[in-house]
């Protein structure tokens, strides 16, 4: 068989294609229909694997939206979400006390004529020594502010197709696993090079057992739902893995606020309720 297909195949092109489609067809694996298709920009291919066994196992071909995975990586983005992402959990507790705060005081230290010497009316002034502090930090003191509502969508674009451009994003068809034994999920990262830590996404937060029971023992594997997806969180594991409704939803969302006419609502000033 393969001798009357070879040379119709003249190029490696050519024979990717076939037996990429072949592979396709072979699957229940169907095409997406990627909204708001780009005009400048082809869509992106990636390889859908499966977690039933350790041996990897090609399932399909599906397209990724260019908007979202092939992005142009902005690392100063990148990093303002970073920043944002370490200062708003931030809590400073450094305290100093006031001169009505710290003890004694309670008398004026010496007249205020006839001795010659400089006016003073409390030791506990911030002059003395063992006084008070003028100007000091208070606590609790919050480092929260809010990162502006495009950087933050260009923030997940870029680590996104960042992932994707090094190979370290995989998409599966689902996270159900034969097993609940750590020792089959370490063994399946292993032998498919995924990397000492792995970030499993699915599109919704009640993960199957399995899964769930082997990831609690094993530190630098988790699992988390969509809507939790952050660049602090993608860039602090090496490997992220997310399941074909996950890339369904993220697309879906970003997609959405990046294609949205009433932006204007999420680019003013920043107020309590808004997203």
């Amino acid at each position: 068989m393969l001798a009357n297909i070879l040379p119709k195949l003249r190029n490696t092109t050519s024979l990717c294609r076939y037996f990429s489609s072949a592979l396709t067809t072979n699957e229940n694996i169907e095409p997406r229909h990627l909204q708001y298709p780009s005009v400048y920009q082809k869509p992106r291919q990636i390889w859908v694997e499966n977690l039933d066994s350790i041996d990897e196992r090609k399932l399909g071909l599906i397209e990724l939206h260019p908007t979202v995975f092939a992005a142009n990586p902005r690392i100063d983005i990148i990093h303002q979400n970073v920043r944002w992402q370490q200062l708003y959990r931030y809590v400073s507790y450094a305290h100093t006390k006031l001169k009505f705060e710290v003890r004694g005081g309670g008398r004026k230290p010496w007249p205020q004529k006839g001795l010659g010497k400089a006016r003073h009316s409390s030791i506990r002034s911030p002059l003395w020594k063992g006084g008070g502090i003028a100007h000091g930090p208070r606590s609790p003191t919050p480092h929260f502010y809010m990162l502006p509502f495009y950087t933050r969508i260009n923030g997940l674009t870029s680590t996104l197709s960042i992932k994707f451009a090094q190979d370290d994003l995989h998409v599966v068809d689902n996270l159900e696993l034969p097993t609940d034994e750590k020792s089959f999920l370490e063994e399946l990262v292993k032998s498919r090079n995924w990397g000492p830590s792995v970030l499993f996404v699915d599109d919704t937060d009640i993960m199957p057992r399995n899964i769930t029971a082997a990831t609690d023992e094993i530190k630098h594997i988790n699992l988390m739902p969509v809507y939790g997806l952050n660049v602090y969180s993608m860039l602090k594991y090496e490997t992220l893995v997310i399941t074909r409704s996950a890339i369904d939803l993220i697309e879906s969302k970003i997609l959405e606020n990046l294609n949205r006419n009433d932006d204007k609502t999420f680019t003013g000033k920043y107020k309590v309720n808004q997203v």
